[in-house]
């Protein structure tokens, strides 16, 4: 499978060399790939790309599948269309943060607390972490998307409960996955949940209508999760839940009343390049981060 799909890949390469098909340095190609198995969600990844990386990351996707630690995907959908540079935004990944708790209970106290200084009601962040903990999916699932929450009234808005809100067609600029590396491996986060959570966070923190994000990874052997907004940056947590749990997912805190179609057109068909970094901030206590907003540093 790997090799036929690298060969559809290669194809698509050639086609820029077309005269019928004009291949400018400015245009990327939107690579998704989505696995399941059984039915069920396994694995989901997508980047805009130069047409000269398409063969090696669409292997890379197949592989990161079939590998993955919730089993081997018996079912494997890679898609990859071309995005013209004139569709194209640019934007600057968001300031991030470790923030250091004691316990899982501990990290998501925090994380109530944060949501709610982003402008999300207590009651509204309380249920979306309490859907995320018990599978925010029908039957007690993962979704394969985000849900999409009332930030003060906590109701659930997006259309299909199963699905959710698949945030996509967005990416880093090669120079900034460089730079990106560069400041996250002297603090043992240059690894592929990191950046791509930072990516898709920083794509969703952009739009107006979203107050803040609340995610933690369904991968049973990752346990970080965080709390994202425009005015907060990108606040991870080591530990946002237990150690082999396979539920997780995504909430975005909506402002009551925005135009919901809009937002959600934005979020999975626009395209968006990050190509500048956000600051970079050394890991600190939760309580003494808060302490730091209530004085005005934070």
């Amino acid at each position: 499978m790997i090799d036929l799909l690298t060969s559809c890949a290669r194809r698509l390469t050639s086609l820029g060399r077309d005269a019928n098909f004009p291949l400018m340095e400015e245009h990327l190609y939107s690579i998704r790939m989505h696995a399941s198995a059984s039915g069920k969600h396994v694995s989901g990844a997508e980047n805009l790309v130069r047409a000269d990386e398409l063969s090696e990351l669409a292997a890379n996707l197949v592989r990161r599948a079939l590998q993955h630690s919730r089993g081997p995907a018996d079912q494997i959908r890679v898609s990859i269309d071309l995005v013209e540079a004139t569709r194209l935004a640019n934007g600057r990944l968001p300031p991030m943060r470790t923030l250091e708790a004691d316990s899982v209970a501990d990290s998501r106290q925090a994380a109530l607390l944060l949501l709610e200084r982003a402008g999300v009601t207590r009651e509204a962040a309380t249920a979306a972490m309490r859907q995320l903990t018990d599978g925010a999916a029908p039957g007690g699932g993962s979704m394969r998307g985000a849900m999409l929450n009332d930030s003060q009234t906590g109701q659930r808005l997006e259309p299909d409960p199963a699905r959710g809100i698949r945030v996509s067609r967005t990416g880093l600029a090669a120079e900034l996955a460089e730079q990106l590396s560069a400041q996250l491996a002297p603090l043992g986060l240059d690894n592929a949940h990191v950046r791509e959570a930072l990516v898709l966070a920083g794509k969703v923190a952009m739009h107006p209508d979203v107050v803040a994000e609340l995610c933690w990874s369904d991968d049973p052997d990752y346990t970080a999760g965080y709390v994202c907004s425009r005015r907060l940056g990108y606040l991870r947590f080591p530990h946002l839940k237990p150690l082999g749990e396979t539920r997780g997912g995504r909430a975005f805190f909506i402002r009551p009343g925005c135009n919901r179609d809009a937002l959600m057109t934005w979020l999975e068909t626009s395209p968006l390049l990050f190509n500048r970094a956000g600051e970079f901030f050394p890991p600190v206590s939760w309580r003494d981060y808060a302490t730091g907003m209530d004085r005005g540093a934070g």
